[in-house]
């Protein structure tokens, strides 16, 4: 920790933790508005908005990260410091006279409009009149202060105060402090304790054991390729070229029916959504490449298991490769359970630093540069606003996630709920020069036959499966 005079007043300011450096890298090699995140939640009722900026500026108060800048020294090292208080005009905008595409095209505008990055905000709030009698806000952020995790934990503080001035519900909780995660979080890195020393053993005996097998959403074609060109028939990790960081995100959506489904066999053979997430998506990957059985994907870890973690908002995601060997005469149900397995390995040890895994990995394997074994990165977002026993009343809202037109990875799924039917969407982001809307639609297509060719009959071996999609 150091200290800083910003504007006059004295700041304490603490150093970047792993999961910020992971996305200031990031910057270097992108465009600066790769880490904008715009969402909208918008609710079915007509709203007081004058009650409602009261609430979003009571939630700013609340929630630390919403208050977070950075600043860069003389040396270019970047630090974090939270203000005391924010007192920015909250904006307004009234979209009930457009059309649902055309205000989703303006928002998605607002979200490719890179923040100031150094003693600057962070962050854009603007109430909204939505069309179809909707009103909500918009809200953009920077990753390196929040995740989809504290986004959800803010919009529904922003809700829970609402009601609570409107219809008289019980005030919120307090939340978690997100200096004193971070202040946990440094501590972890000082790398002195048993549990970094652990951590290191670990993740060097993943990176040095044998080597890893590369899987392309497309097929065996890139590595094919790659192999050739480099002269070793052995190659086992491939570069995913790219021209350009342009990026959309297809969203596709499966039905509340179906989505029951999935969850159901979750809860009746107890396994989790993840874990049956990710068997579909490598017995897809491997369907793909000549059912090769070695299948890698990265994973995202939300580091969120303590009370002080859940409700401190922020960042904390992580992210690390995920390997699975699966023999074809291995059933559905003990794929999953094998992915659960190396899940837990991963939880045990998400506090390291997942850039300097990249990097050593890299480095024992003599990678050429952009080099990897996974092709695609797995988010499952089990949050929504409507949790149990929340203290919220049943009102019909609609959430999005907007585009910042740019991406980093060539593939990144993310799968949430949506609100009103708990159904699943699968949000494709992906750069544009390296996939194309067919080839997700096909993914796409390919990952639910495998999914409920899987929950039918678990016992089906994965040979069957392999053979019936």
């Amino acid at each position: 920790m150091k200290e800083f005079t910003i504007n006059g007043t004295v700041m304490k300011c603490y150093p970047l933790t792993a999961a910020q450096r992971l996305h200031f890298y990031t910057i270097k090699f992108a465009k600066p508005q790769v880490l904008n995140i715009g969402t909208g939640l918008y609710i079915k009722q007509d709203v007081d908005f004058d009650v409602l900026k009261q609430s979003i500026r009571e939630a700013i108060s609340d929630f630390d990260s919403m208050r977070l800048r950075f600043l860069q020294d003389e040396d270019g090292t970047v630090y974090q410091y939270v203000i005391p208080f924010d007192e920015r005009e909250i904006g307004f905008f009234d979209f009930s006279g457009w059309s649902e595409s055309d205000a989703h095209e303006e928002m998605t505008k607002w979200t490719h409009k890179p923040l100031d990055r150094f003693n600057s905000a962070m962050n854009r709030v603007v109430m909204i009149k939505y069309p179809g009698g909707y009103n909500g806000i918009y809200l953009k952020v920077d990753h390196m202060t929040m995740d989809s995790s504290s986004i959800i934990e803010f919009n529904k503080r922003v809700l829970e105060l609402y009601c609570a001035k409107v219809y008289d519900y019980p005030r919120p909780k307090p939340l978690q402090s997100y200096i004193k995660a971070v202040e946990q979080d440094l501590e972890y890195e000082k790398k002195s304790n048993a549990s970094h020393k652990k951590d290191e053993e670990f993740w060097k005996s993943q990176i040095e054991g044998d080597e890893p097998m590369y899987t392309d959403f497309t097929g065996p074609g890139r590595l094919i390729t790659q192999r050739r060109e480099s002269g070793n028939p052995d190659l086992r990790s491939a570069v995913i070229t790219s021209n350009t960081l342009d990026a959309a995100i297809s969203v596709y959506h499966l039905e509340g029916e179906p989505s029951a489904r999935l969850l159901d066999f979750c809860a009746e053979n107890k396994v989790s959504m993840a874990g049956l997430l990710l068997m579909g998506l490598r017995t897809v990957l491997s369907k793909f490449n000549n059912d090769e059985k070695d299948v890698s994907v990265k994973t995202n870890v939300a580091r969120r298991g303590t009370l002080l973690e859940k409700h401190s908002g922020g960042t904390r995601i992580h992210f690390f490769p995920l390997r699975t060997i699966l023999e074809p005469e291995q059933t559905f149900i003990e794929g999953i359970r094998t992915i659960q397995a190396e899940q837990n390995k991963i939880f045990r040890h998400a506090n390291y630093d997942p850039i300097e895994l990249t990097m050593k990995r890299a480095k024992y394997r003599k990678f050429a540069p952009g080099a990897s074994y996974e092709s695609i990165s797995l988010t499952y977002q089990p949050l929504t606003l409507r949790e149990k026993n929340t203290e919220m009343p049943d009102i019909d809202y609609k959430t999005f996630w907007y585009s910042n037109g740019v991406a980093a990875q060539p593939l990144y799924l993310t799968v949430m709920h949506r609100p009103e039917d708990n159904g699943l969407n699968f949000n494709f982001e992906y750069k544009k020069d390296v996939v194309s809307d067919s080839e997700m639609e096909f993914l796409y297509y390919y990952y639910c036959r495998v999914l409920f060719r899987g929950i039918e009959d678990k016992t089906r071996t994965i040979g069957q499966i392999l053979e019936m999609i």
